[in-house]
């Protein structure tokens, strides 16, 4: 029987064939087909599926070749593992995967890519890697921290730390002060240089080995001690200095470590030793070392050189590690210079702040508070004190003059401060004591021509920051002796900023050297009746705290 036109099978070429079984899948054969027939056809058409199955297989041999078995392996095993761990992940915690990885890798940052101010801070917790870093970033000071072996070489005024962290080959040199501003004082700072000393230690090591010979270490300092290390020179000898740039950026450096920590002083002083020793004492529980004189080789697992500082007199809160304040070293100092207190008793409480003025007195308070009146003998000289003295008195007060000196003791200071409810004085140094008065109490400064930038941010903001209720007198040209010098019109006296613009030294030499007052007493005596409107109101059985905020009187 004939077949129907379309129903009949036609020989394709082996070309027709290749091209359509990769197009598409080669037709059924007819199911009336012999078996028998058609033999060149079928060959023709296996001969077509094997070419390209060929050829793919020779492909896919050659591409595993080159691709090492054990890298496709592991790559694809722990592709699925960390699709599993991110959806498991995203699961529990409800967010995206992705979110998931970004904080795991925040949480484990490496040594490298955290800041220095980390390490200095103690933010960065501790671990056995070594840590060489500087933070150079405050104009104030550079600080630089160790951690590690870390051995002292009074010889050199060095600090060597060995194995330490790759790429840390070059030296780093610190003038560890706090006046970093000041090109003409950071000249007279001793420097100390850091040296790294890579490779591995070795205790046999001599000359052309490859290991490294360390010093040896005369005193072992216990593990978790550090050291911190700074200068004692420059302004020392200046209270204003000794607080601002010194002992202050000390507490805040140094407090954290609740005394666990050595202090290593270059430029020491046994004067500064012995007239601070009552804070030293609350900040460290060792014996302070003298790095230029004390020749043996101290060793420590961490040391900070350089002293961390907020400002003039300023302990910032938000840039404590644990938010301490200005209070909390005004309640070290009390602890320390308190005479009521016995040095057992101080040593084993922690630092309390003190309570609001009056210090110490019930209710009400006395008809007389207490006003001490600071003097200045060389320079800014009150030249008409005893109108001062007899204006104090109309006002209300029992006013003492203090006449200080160089070797009146600070316990004697503050306990005279401690105990007065008002403080006047000329702006200069000896201002820096409102640190021992108690907050409510008044601070009343006087401030002469042209040092009106400097009196309120050395001593205006932070006598308020401490709870202080801070008064300005400020002096008028015909007040003071620049008028008789220079002439009352004249630009020195009428115009101070055309001198300040020459520089701090050119400032200093006009205003602060050559300078002396003599208030309206008239004038000055508004300023004490407001002082005494504000302890009337600020008593310690009232419910309300001093306000600190600042009166200017011109």
């Amino acid at each position: 029987m004939q077949l129907p036109q379309h129903h009949k099978p036609s020989k394709p070429s082996a070309a027709t064939c290749c091209s359509s079984w990769i197009r598409r899948s080669p037709p059924p054969s007819p199911p009336h087909k012999k078996p028998g027939g058609g033999g060149g056809i079928g060959r023709s058409r296996y001969a077509c599926r094997l070419v390209p199955l060929l050829v793919l297989t020779v492909y896919s041999v050659f591409t595993v070749l080159r691709i090492p078995s054990s890298n496709l392996v592991v790559t694809t095993a722990d592709s699925e593992r960390v699709e599993r761990r991110e959806d498991l992940e995203a699961l529990k915690t409800h967010l995206p995967s992705n979110q998931n990885s970004l904080e795991a890798r925040q949480e484990t940052r490496s040594v490298a890519s955290l800041p220095c101010s980390a390490f200095i801070n103690g933010e960065a917790g501790y671990g056995e890697e070594g840590v060489l870093c500087c933070d150079r970033s405050h104009y104030r000071s550079d600080v630089c921290y160790l951690r590690g072996d870390v051995r002292t070489d009074p010889s050199t005024s060095s600090v060597l730390l060995y194995n330490a962290p790759r790429g840390s080959s070059s030296p780093e040199k610190v003038r560890p002060y706090t006046r970093k501003f000041e090109p003409s004082i950071m000249s007279t700072i001793d420097e100390v240089t850091i040296h790294p000393v890579a490779g591995p230690y070795n205790a046999s090591a001599s000359a052309g080995d490859g290991g490294t010979l360390r010093r040896r270490c005369d005193v072992r300092h216990p593990r978790g001690v550090p050291a911190v290390v700074f200068s004692t020179g420059g302004y020392t000898g200046n209270v204003y200095h000794e607080f601002s740039d010194g002992l202050i950026p000390l507490f805040v450096t140094a407090q954290r470590f609740a005394g666990e920590v050595v202090f290593v002083v270059l430029e020491y002083h046994y004067w500064w030793v012995g007239r601070y020793g009552a804070v030293l004492e609350r900040l460290t529980n060792y014996k302070v070392v003298d790095f230029r004189y004390d020749r043996r080789v101290h060793c420590f697992d961490e040391m900070i050189v350089g002293l961390r500082i907020h400002g003039e007199l300023v302990v910032d809160p938000k840039l404590m590690p644990n938010g301490k304040s200005i209070k909390d070293f005004q309640a070290l100092l009390h602890q320390g210079y308190s005479r009521a207190s016995s040095s057992s008793s101080s040593s084993a409480s922690p630092p309390v702040p003190l309570p609001l003025a009056p210090p110490s007195r019930p209710c009400p308070r006395p008809a007389k508070p207490k006003l001490l009146i600071f003097i200045r003998k060389q320079n800014r000289v009150l030249l008409n004190l005893p109108h001062v003295v007899t204006a104090c008195r109309r006002a209300g007060f029992a006013p003492h003059v203090m006449n200080l000196r160089r070797q009146t003791p600070l316990p004697v200071i503050h306990a005279a401060l401690a105990s007065a409810d008002a403080m006047v004085a000329v702006h200069g140094a000896a201002v820096t004591h409102f640190l021992f008065m108690r907050p409510g109490s008044v601070l009343l400064q006087i401030v002469p021509v042209g040092l009106d930038w400097a009196a309120d941010a050395f001593y205006g903001k932070p006598a308020q920051q401490l709870g202080l209720e801070y008064l300005e007198y400020k002096v008028a040209p015909e007040e003071s002796s620049l008028a008789a010098e220079y002439g009352l019109n004249s630009t020195v006296v009428r115009d101070p900023s055309v001198i300040s613009s020459r520089g701090w030294w050119e400032m200093k030499k006009v205003y602060m050297d050559r300078q002396n007052v003599t208030v309206n007493i008239k004038r000055f005596g508004e300023l004490l009746k407001a002082a005494r409107t504000h302890l009337k109101n600020a008593t310690a059985c009232a419910k309300g705290s001093g306000s600190g905020a600042g009166v200017a009187l011109r």
